[in-house]
């Protein structure tokens, strides 16, 4: 039988999971919805590479939306397999928790810091910042567990 104490903190741990599990659809989906609105990744590739053709600016968009849904969709896997574990209590779920906050604050910080060959970063800044909002609950649920011991 679990402690009250031990329930309520689960589900506050799981509440903040799906919150983080809703901001990574959000910079999943968001690059998508750029491409046929602000066009915020068109606009920054264009910048870099001025003697870039459309073909090349909209295959270099392209790439870059497969690689953000790729990240989209292993984000989402990586909460939903770690709200799992929470649920089911598996005494490895704060290892698997930590380990995959890691990957995405490596991958987030490579997203706002790796260089193209222009000299200028990579992805649109815009775009780079919004892998860094999962981020925030991963160390949300962390911190949480860590007092908790």
């Amino acid at each position: 039988m679990t402690t009250p104490k031990k329930s309520s903190r689960n589900r506050t741990s799981l509440a903040t999971m799906y919150i983080g599990a809703g901001l990574t659809a959000i910079a999943a989906v968001f690059p998508f919805i750029d491409q046929s609105t602000t066009t915020v990744l068109a606009d920054h590739i264009k910048a870099s590479y001025p003697a870039y053709e459309p073909g090349a600016i909209d295959a270099a968009v392209a790439a870059y939306l497969a690689i953000l849904s790729t990240i989209g969709i292993l984000g989402l896997l990586g909460w939903f397999g770690t709200i799992w574990a929470v649920r089911f209590r598996k005494r490895w779920a704060p290892w698997l928790a930590t380990g995959l906050l890691g990957i995405a604050i490596c991958i987030a910080i490579a997203a706002l810091t790796v260089q193209d060959t222009s000299g200028d970063v990579g992805l649109a800044p815009l775009l780079s910042w919004l892998l860094v909002l999962p981020c925030i609950p991963g160390l949300a649920v962390i911190a949480q567990w860590r007092r908790a011991v």
